[in-house]
């Protein structure tokens, strides 16, 4: 028998799915005729087949050697080179399989997929296209198509491509989950899930159809559901790390920051370059007060951050850096991926209102996941109630819950309209901010958690102001701001996108009608001692770096009898910060842990301590506030970057200028200082009892009457045709 007698035999045995006697017939052939290439490219192609990339590329290439112009051979070269990361080599493949064959179709597709990983959209679109025109009935290039589409946030364009390769294909499970991830984008779980339940149907062992499957159970407020499903992805594919990505992040919520943890080890065992993880394992870390390598973390994620990488989100960063720059460059990065990669066919939005200065009311769209019990609606719920409604017509515009409760409906009572826009996409929320034709857009988010730039990316608003909830620069050209001369000084200006709108006072609004409980606080209740002094710090324990913790012993060493009360919510961190202490000489009792409390309770629960001492690099923002208005000192050390800066602000705009310090050494002198002179902390109570009631700090109605002003600036700058300008209050 010829060796290709010997080949077509092989050949019919591998159409039988007889890989093994097919694999030994062509090694046959090859020993009896070493260039021939039907055995070597069907020998590459069972190793395709088997997953053996390294052997495919291996046998591949030798097949190219003897045959240069067999187009499904560079086709399936660069599917091996695919597989391997190799995208570049993989789309030359791709290009000279399409070179020898115009009309094939999966080489365009499957050069489409590389193009996709490379991020090169616009030319992976193009492939998919070209496929589809090809071989109209081509699922996959369908689904594909969607995912590039997906991947350029054109939602519902990739919508409707995977439910064509659905029509085409109705057992298409990779379509079904695909398009269940798109409509968890679009927060529309309810949807997402009934797909993914389909993908699973189809095919009980996709693990990316339980990874999606759970990120739906999560969006649904089914945590416990959602973790079930990222484990059963696991198991069915233990290397999937983006799996223990958003594991450790419903753990987190969840409050079980040990398993978050371990989440994170696992996730950055199997692929430390997925984004944010090594920020969110070092904040995971710092909420158990676990500091190893603490230094080499942060210096770590300075260099990635420096380099452009997506290693911290730029609100985790400023927890454990001081650097304005840094922050500035963490931000952009992260926009650079989103923001500036959806694709959208709204028009650009027109110059609004020009020349209509007068003879309406000024609209105020104020946007935010948070009008409900949370830190920014404890600050701001005042001012929206004392906006001169003659003047401003002020429209909510909820990103977040549909909670209940007292905070909910005392906001939802202060706005002339409250919106929900949960479900809204992005583009859909900025065509109704349009429709309803808003002047100001109000972004309290920031980069922080549920935040949604995206809206502002496209222009919401003529005028479009971050303000309060995100604490640096947007690093991005459509945001104006609104801060204070303590927390960004006219010399840092420089330093921001944004042009900045000045405050007198503190940047900070506050609400007066923040309750503190009648029933008074007593030590015995606390845990505290009946004597000796109370040193305290009320942050988030992720905000404690080791060097603050050093500082702090070293001042309850130079106090005898002295205490230190923090929050401390679970038991890890509580032992792990008894050992740090009593490995500085100082025990590990004089370390008092309180757990969260509701706010009047913990409003009056301040009142036992003596001083609070602030942390570095992250500020005590609106925790100060708490503790001004519950009438017990701050001491602070300013730092460089807009979060190290927030107490001095408050302080300054509370009369307290005095407990500002710019050294290590000058913060730890003077919190012993105090501690040891009973008569000099009690005059400087006694003083901030006074300028309580008229300091600028809780002076709701006149910072209105400020930022009302400026917002009049910035609409009467508009409406003259000028570029947006630093703005000093009047």
């Amino acid at each position: 028998m010829t060796p290709d007698q010997r080949f077509e035999a092989g050949f019919a045995l591998h159409q039988q799915g007889r890989i093994p006697e097919a694999e030994r017939i062509y090694a046959e052939v090859l020993r009896a005729a070493p260039r021939h290439f039907g055995a070597l490219h069907l020998l590459g192609v069972i190793a395709l087949q088997m997953r053996q990339y390294e052997r495919a590329l291996e046998w591949l290439s030798k097949s190219i050697s003897v045959d240069r112009k067999y187009a499904p051979a560079h086709n399936n070269l660069g599917y091996a080179l695919w597989a391997l990361k190799r995208h570049d080599e993989a789309v030359a493949s791709y290009s000279k399989a399409i070179a020898l064959d115009r009309n094939y179709a999966e080489a365009y597709n499957n050069r489409g997929n590389a193009q996709n990983d490379l991020g090169r959209l616009r030319e992976a679109l193009s492939n998919f296209d070209k496929a589809i025109q090809l071989k109209p009935d081509y699922a996959n290039a369908h689904s594909n198509r969607g995912t590039v589409l997906k991947g350029m946030k054109r939602y519902g364009e990739a919508l409707a491509s995977y439910d064509k390769a659905i029509e085409l294909r109705p057992d298409f499970s990779g379509a079904y989950s695909n398009r269940g991830d798109v409509l968890n984008i679009l927060n529309r779980p309810v949807e997402a899930l009934e797909s993914i339940e389909k993908a699973i149907a189809l095919d009980p062992n996709y693990a990316e159809a339980h990874y999606n499957r759970g990120n739906a159970l999560n969006l649904l407020g089914q945590k416990e559901a959602a973790l079930e499903s990222y484990a059963r992805a696991l198991a069915l594919r233990p290397d999937y790390a983006d799996v223990y990505y958003n594991s450790g992040l419903v753990q987190e919520s969840l409050g079980r920051p040990i398993d978050a943890l371990a989440s994170f080890d696992k996730g950055m065992a199997l692929n430390p370059a997925i984004e944010y993880l090594q920020g969110k394992r070092l904040l995971a870390r710092m909420r158990l007060c676990e500091w190893a390598d603490f230094d080499t973390e942060t210096a770590t994620l300075a260099a990635r951050v420096t380099r452009a990488e997506k290693a911290v989100t730029p609100f985790d960063l400023m927890a454990v850096i001081d650097s304005t720059p840094l922050h500035k460059q963490a931000a952009y990065t992260a926009l650079s991926g989103s923001v500036r990669a959806e694709e959208t066919s709204l028009p650009p939005l027109a110059m609004a209102n020009v020349g209509q200065v007068s003879g309406h009311k000024i609209r105020i769209g104020y946007f935010s996941a948070d009008f409900h019990d949370h830190a920014t609606a404890y600050l701001t719920a005042e001012l929206f109630e004392l906006h001169d409604k003659s003047k401003f017509e002020i429209i909510a515009f909820s990103m977040g819950p549909d909670s209940t409760g007292a905070m909910r409906s005392r906001l939802v009572d202060a706005f002339d309209d409250f919106i929900d826009v949960r479900k809204m996409t992005n583009i859909d929320t900025v065509r109704l901010a349009r429709e309803r034709r808003i002047d100001i857009a109000v972004d309290l988010m920031g980069d922080t958690l549920n935040s949604r730039p995206e809206i502002f990316a496209h222009r919401a608003a003529p005028v479009q102001v971050s303000y309060l909830g995100y604490p640096g620069t947007m690093a991005c050209d459509f945001m104006d701001y609104i801060a204070d001369p303590i927390v960004i000084p006219p010399e840092q200006r420089s330093l921001y996108s944004e042009k900045v709108a000045y405050i007198s006072g503190s940047y900070q609004v506050n609400d007066r009608k923040r309750a503190i409980s009648d029933r008074p606080a007593l030590r015995s209740e606390l845990g505290l001692p009946q004597t000796g002094f109370v040193f305290s710090c009320f942050n988030n324990i992720h905000k404690l770096t080791p060097a603050t913790f050093t500082g702090w012993m070293r001042i309850l060493g130079k106090v005898d009898a002295s205490v230190l009360w923090l929050v401390v919510n679970n038991a890890t961190a509580g032992d792990n910060l008894r050992r740090e202490a009593e490995r500085r000489g100082i025990a590990g009792d004089r370390l008092v842990f309180a757990k969260n409390e509701p706010l009047a309770s913990h409003l009056a629960r301040i009142r036992a301590a003596d001083l609070f001492l602030d942390t570095l690099p992250y500020n005590a923002h609106t925790t100060t506030s708490d503790a001004l208005w519950s009438g017990l000192p701050v001491i602070t050390r300013i730092g460089e970057s807009f979060p190290a800066r927030v107490a001095a602000s408050l302080l300054t705009a509370v009369g307290l200028t005095e407990l500002i310090t710019t050294t290590q050494e000058d913060y730890e002198s003077l919190a012993v200082a105090l501690a040891h002179d009973a008569h000099r902390l009690g005059e400087i109570r006694q003083k901030l009892a006074r300028n309580l009631p008229i300091a600028p700090l809780f002076d709701t109605p006149a910072f209105t009457r400020q930022i009302e002003a400026l917002y009049a600036r910035m609409h009467e700058r508009h409406a003259k045709g000028l570029r947006p300008d630093h703005l000093l209050a009047e």
